[in-house]
């Protein structure tokens, strides 16, 4: 009997040590699996210059369509046009571990770093409108800046003539966005107009008012403007018509704030960008990096003049 009861205890033991063994198998089996469906779901970190102007909310709004589209996990965040606070969430996004960087900088210069940390940690980057002046990305997809601001110094000399006053709105010092788009301008301005009047208004609307109010009072007789955005285009309509002047304004983006004044009358036109195209596109590319295809460094999206008919 009692060695009955020894074999009894002997096989109570083992059946608990068996139960005990499986158990932990059993857990990381399911850690797994959860670890499995992460990793197969692409994670993509997009930076935005700033989610305060329409331009860049649309283009925002059109990777994240793209993104869950393609089944892509999207993480934004706003760098509220501080190159500073661009950097530091560029980096939290490196820490997150995600797969790729989607970067529209605030300054192209400034934004080198943010993308050579990208590029230490082997994460690709793409950037979006604006360029970065340093580091190494895989594509960029931007409309033809250049091209976009010769456009509008053309239709701005067939509606005011050759060798008319006029100012030109700049906007972020440092952005390639404000350098491409003045370069396309004054290609066309320096031999038929006259500049007499150049300020940045940082593609703010509130700015564009202000600065247009003091160059009203020192150059009364600008017949034309060109601000390097609509934002800034509306806010210098704004002065002009509270000035009760008659100044023809060109803007650049075709936001629908803009598209809406030139339908009025008021605006004289603007240079159509596609904001989300650009955002979408920017979604595809990176897909296409990260399943091992081979993309363009340069991917343009087509420009378009929007003016009174």
């Amino acid at each position: 009997m009692k060695k009955l009861w020894l074999l009894v205890s002997l096989a109570a033991v083992l059946f608990l040590a068996a139960c005990s063994l499986d158990s932990p198998t059993s857990n990381e089996s399911e850690g797994t699996g959860s670890e499995g469906s992460s990793e197969g779901t692409p994670t993509i970190g997009f930076s935005v210059s700033t989610l305060n102007n329409p331009f860049f909310v649309t283009l925002t709004d059109g990777a994240k369509a793209k993104a869950e589209e393609l089944g892509a996990e999207l993480s934004v965040v706003d760098a509220q046009d501080d190159a500073a606070k661009q950097a530091s969430d560029v980096e939290d996004l490196i820490q997150q571990g995600v797969d790729f960087i989607l970067i529209n900088p605030v300054d192209s210069a400034a934004v080198a770093a943010a993308v050579e940390s990208a590029n230490a940690a082997d994460i690709p980057v793409i950037t979006l409108d604006r360029s970065a002046e340093g580091g190494e990305v895989v594509a960029h997809v931007a409309s033809d800046n250049v091209a976009g601001g010769k456009m509008a110094g053309e239709y701005l000399v067939s509606l005011i003539g050759e060798g008319a006053q006029v100012a030109e709105l700049e906007g972020v010092p440092g952005s390639s966005a404000a350098r491409e788009r003045g370069e396309g301008f004054n290609s066309v301005a320096t031999e038929q107009l006259d500049v007499v009047a150049k300020q940045t208004a940082n593609f703010n609307r509130a700015e564009g008012l202000s600065v247009m109010e003091n160059i009203l009072q020192s150059n009364p007789d600008i017949k034309g403007v060109f601000a390097h955005n609509d934002e800034m285009a509306l806010g210098a309509l704004e002065a002009i018509e509270a000035a009760g002047k008659d100044i023809v304004v060109v803007g650049f983006d075709a936001t629908d704030d803009a598209v809406a004044s030139v339908e009025d009358g008021r605006l004289a036109g603007t240079i159509a960008q596609q904001p989300a195209m650009i955002g979408e596109i920017g979604i595809e590319t990176a897909m296409k990096v990260l399943a091992g295809e081979e993309v363009e460094a340069s991917i343009p999206v087509e420009l378009e003049l929007v003016g009174q008919e």
